[in-house]
């Protein structure tokens, strides 16, 4: 991903594919290829798939059929779950004729509908929605539509891809892991399923030959995925960490952008964001992080027993496209993972009545409904309001903050001003001072700026004059250029090798804005400083300093001297966490118009700054991680894996936990406050972010900061169920229609109930608006011992409330209903905040954040 890429984010600026939704009716397709309007449409049937033909409870039998009879009971249902979601014919004669797959059944749907007509089936969906995707045009795609077994037709999307310190960090060692045994056993039996860019089979980080373990890794009892084997994943790839590999790209190959000698056909990495996130998750404990020679400490994922199943949609030269991503979605949710970590996000918000109708989020609906907890990235786009790419709230959705640890460089000028900065290097000699001379006060007499405007990146040691740069400190400008790949530190650092450089000063170009600017290895002394304002400081001085010829104006003298620390070290002594800015943030938008949801979105923040994880053999997306076994990246991307690490911990404490239970595990346990003992800050602006903090809201941080060892003994939970969401989408205005096309059910019948999403039992209240007094109804479980609970509550700006009852004693396995009140006191259209607790005697507390957009006071 080197090209038109964030690097550190971990997402790509792609072409954004307009979404089209028909349902029974073809809506104009947008024609992106000239006068070939044939494309990739994802069409679902009325027939319902193969989840929606059981109960919840009887899907939870059918999960765990393979389960000792100890739990209780064993599953009567002993479904054939199809293989792989490809239909190919099968041959051999002897064997006793089958009723057709349902893949079959598609396949003479779709000879009957397009008669001797030109088309491409891609996949089969059986498992989480009954459909297919396909390559037709726009007049194939109406006859489909026309179809009486055919419930919706949705034109085909892009989407992009959104440790070794952070478990301490988390408190795991001392904590959660504790609780689980030990890092030995943190995670083990558990299967956590990736939707990303693959993962390189042969980093020690997903080895089952674990040396700081003295037990082998187990085979996970109730999963049947399976390893492909390619020429670049070849047999042997996968072990019992590694217990599955596919990967998914018939809609890019069809389309023409897939390229193999970059995206590799198989469930390798070639870009390494999927190796990096499969690592901060589950990554063995103890691996040693030797980047540049130099060495970074050991590395462990979060649940470091958990075992990987890697299902690759994204590829390193074009993101991905959602039939894809839903055909691995469809083959997760089949093989039987337990925890489901997508660092991914829809190019641009769904259209249609809201953003919850889309094929990802309601693939996953389904796959959550055969208790599968589904952990997604928010999103690189804030810090601005309603900037959430992950809408539904049967998703868990994962903002990104700082952790307290920083590895710290600086300069050091001659008239004794200090300029921080960033970058992976060894200091200059004891402190001596060196003279800095700018690139482009170092070209030699053939170059001219006037030919090339990007002589100042220190990019072709060919235009510089090497007398006036050897010995001295060689200073570069960091531009744009080197955020698009298009410049890198590496050949800068060559060029000023090759001229003999003692090191390297990188100043910010006052153009870019809203990056942010990991610490890069360097093979010498260097340093990057990433803010305009400091690097001004920088020029000022240099510029001071030098001597010109009178009449030529020619340099005759550098005066500037400068010291590099080095940036090593790593200091563990910043306040942590803060909300990153770019962490996308709430409130959630239910349609395209901008409309406020009644859902708390993110849900949740953990550590997606400067994160050091597993990197591929072959990844180039990173010329400065390029052929190094670790990368450091930042991003949602990142903190996604760190939450999915941490649910695998709680199924391994709580094996028949549903999705919504681990989700308010993670919630109400979540932390308000930083390492210091004060509120947890956000960054508010992409310039300067840190001159920008304000006290984090619902809207930055959902209920907070992720609390791995409170979250396995969280006391009391809030469960939703399948047909409380059913209900919330059947209360959406205008959704019967769109509802009965994905799922299949009747939003009008007698069995049917409509809820908004304030309704939904969630471990949170979230009101657009508030027209008048409301009662809100909550209710909790008992997983603890008895125990007798106060409630407190601080109400948001502008509103009064009142929780009843006040106190409640309540029982292992009881539940408990909670009524909240609340009324605008006063018109506002202000987001304001307030805040329930539930404190236990024993030491529990659940945290509920309320938040409240629109007050509108009833005369």
């Amino acid at each position: 991903m080197a090209r038109v890429m964030l690097v550190n984010f971990g997402f790509l600026l792609l072409v954004m594919i307009c979404f089209g939704f028909l349902s029974n009716t073809l809506g104009q397709q947008q024609d992106d290829d000239g006068d070939d309007d044939t494309a990739v449409y994802i069409v679902t049937l009325k027939q319902p798939p193969f989840v929606h033909l059981f109960e919840e409870e009887d899907l939870k039998q059918i999960r765990h059929r393979h389960q000792s009879p100890k739990h209780g009971h064993t599953s009567k249902f002993k479904p054939k779950l199809q293989p792989r979601n490809i239909s190919r014919k099968r041959h051999g004669r002897g064997r006793p004729k089958r009723p057709p797959s349902i893949a079959q059944t598609h396949d003479s749907f779709l000879r009957k509908t397009l008669k001797g007509e030109k088309y491409i089936k891609l996949y089969s969906y059986n498992y989480l929605i009954n459909g297919f995707a396909v390559f037709v045009s726009s007049q194939q795609a109406e006859k489909l539509s026309m179809r009486r077994e055919v419930a919706n037709i949705v034109l085909d999307f892009s989407v992009r891809t959104a440790t070794t310190y952070t478990p301490q960090f988390m408190g795991l060692p001392e904590g959660a892991w504790v609780k689980e045994g030990g890092f030995e056993t943190a995670g083990e039996g558990i299967v956590i399923g990736f939707i990303d860019t693959g993962i390189d089979p042969n980093h020690p980080s997903f080895s089952d030959k674990d040396i700081n373990s003295q037990h082998s890794y187990p085979t996970p009892k109730n999963f049947s995925g399976v390893c492909e084997i390619t020429p670049d994943f070849p047999s042997g790839s996968c072990n019992k960490k590694l217990v599955g590999a596919r990967h998914f790209a018939q809609s890019a190959i069809t389309r023409g952008t897939f390229n193999s000698s970059e995206d590799y056909a198989s469930p390798f990495d070639g870009d390494g964001h999927g190796t990096h996130t499969a690592s901060i998750a589950a990554g063995n404990h103890g691996v040693p992080v030797i980047v540049s020679n130099h060495s970074f400490g050991n590395a462990s994922g979060i649940a470091p027993r958990a075992h990987i199943s890697v299902y690759k949609a994204l590829y390193k030269s074009f993101g991905g496209f959602a039939a894809d991503v839903v055909a691995a979605i469809d083959q997760a949710a089949q093989d039987g993972v337990d925890i489901l970590s997508l660092s991914i996000t829809p190019n641009r918000k769904p259209p249609g009545v809201a953003t919850f109708f889309n094929p990802i989020d309601m693939a996953i609906l389904s796959a959550v409904k055969t208790g599968i907890f589904v952990v997604q990235a928010a999103g690189n786009t804030g810090p601005s309001p309603k900037s959430m790419s992950s809408f539904s709230p049967w998703i868990f959705t994962v903002g990104a903050s700082s952790h307290d640890r920083v590895y710290s460089n600086s300069i050091t000028l001659g008239n004794n001003v200090t300029i921080p900065g960033v970058g992976f290097s060894s200091p200059t000699d004891d402190g001596k001072m060196y003279k800095m001379v700018s690139a482009f006060h170092a070209l030699n007499n053939t170059t001219s700026v006037d030919t090339d405007m990007y002589l100042g990146e220190c990019q072709d040691y060919e235009n510089y004059n090497q007398e006036l740069v050897s010995g001295n400190l060689l200073m570069c400008s960091y531009s744009v250029r080197f955020v698009l790949g298009l410049s890198t530190i590496k050949q800068a650092l060559d060029v000023a090798k090759n001229l003999s450089a003692v090191g390297v000063v990188f100043y910010m170009d006052p153009y870019v804005l809203g990056f942010q600017i990991n610490p890069t290895p360097m093979d010498m002394p260097g340093i990057i400083i990433p803010s305009a304002e400091d690097s001004k400081i920088l020029l000022k001085y240099y510029n001071s300093s030098i001597e010109r010829d009178a009449t030529t104006k020619d340099v005759v003298e550098f005066g500037a001297v400068a010291a590099i620390e080095g940036g090593l070290d790593a200091n563990f002594s910043n306040k942590a966490p803060m909300v990153m800015y770019y962490s996308a943030r709430g409130p959630d938008p239910e349609d395209n118009s901008f409309n406020d949801a009644d859902i708390l979105k993110p849900n949740l923040v953990a550590p997606g700054n400067s994160i050091w994880g597993a990197w591929s053999s072959a990844s180039i997306d990173s010329t400065e991680f390029e052929g190094e076994k670790f990368a450091m990246m930042s991003g949602t991307s990142m903190a996604a894996p760190h939450v999915a690490g941490v649910a695998a911990l709680i199924k391994q404490t709580y094996p028949n936990f549903s999705p919504s239970a681990i989700a308010s595990a993670l919630s109400t346990t979540a932390l308000l406050n930083d390492n210091k003992g004060g509120p947890i800050m956000a960054q508010r602006t992409y310039a300067n972010p840190d001159q920008s903090l304000i006290n984090a809201t619902p809207f930055d941080m959902g209920s907070g900061f992720v609390n791995a060892t409170a979250a396995l003994d969280p006391g009391l939970i809030f469960d939703t169920s399948f047909e409380d969401y059913m209900s919330f989408l059947c209360g959406i205005n205008g959704s019967d229609s769109v509802v009965f096309n994905y799922t299949g059910i009747d939003c009008s019948s007698n069995n049917s109930s409509r809820i908004s999403g304030f309704d939904l039992n969630l471990p949170s209240i979230t009101v657009s608006t508030l027209n008048g007094k409301q009662v809100f109804k909550r209710w909790v479980r008992n997983i603890a011992g008895n125990e007798t609970y106060n409630v407190g509550w601080s109400p948001p700006y502008g509103v009064s409330m009142k929780v009843s009852p006040a106190q409640f004693s309540i029982g292992t396995g009881e539940t408990q209903i909670l009524s909240i009140t609340l009324e605008p006191t006063k018109n506002s259209s202000s987001s304001s905040f307030g805040r329930i607790g539930l404190f236990g005697k024993a030491g529990h507390v659940v945290n509920i954040p309320v938040s409240v957009i629109a007050k509108i006071v009833l005369s």
